[in-house]
């Protein structure tokens, strides 16, 4: 895309060149210098700006959902959290409960075995007792 219509020499060792329609690129004073000039005829420059602007909206647009979205997925986890706790919360006394109901029923269990046993043995010891006779 060589121009002959552009001024001055290559930069770093190249030969003038176009870098975009409307844009030209000549040496500057200094060897480490580029000086740019915009070509009148291609006014395109306004609309391609109007595109950047429609896409950054865009993107803008974008971006807000996306940080909505993230807030409302942020607290909808910070429910289930809380849920979760008090659903632990509640396993755990009723842990505590059915661990403590276990311990009075097997205590009770055991005085009932007991009761049992000393029932048949004054059972036997009247059967004794009275076959005898």
């Amino acid at each position: 895309m060589a121009s002959s219509s552009n001024r001055g020499g290559g930069y770093y060792g190249a030969a003038p060149y176009r870098s975009r329609e409307g844009l030209s690129t000549r040496q500057g004073t200094a060897s480490d210098e580029i000086q740019l000039r915009i070509d009148p005829m291609h006014a395109d420059l306004d609309d391609e700006i109007s595109g950047l602007r429609n896409q950054v909206r865009q993107l803008k647009n974008v971006a807000t959902e996306i940080e909505s979205e993230a807030k409302f997925q942020n607290d909808f986890i910070n429910q289930l959290q809380m849920t979760l706790i008090k659903a632990q919360a509640g396993v755990k006394n009723n842990m505590r409960k059915l661990n403590k109901s276990i311990v009075q029923s097997g205590s009770s269990h055991v005085l009932h075995v007991v009761l049992f046993a000393l029932f048949c043995l004054f059972l036997v010891y009247f059967w004794s007792k009275f076959s005898r006779r």
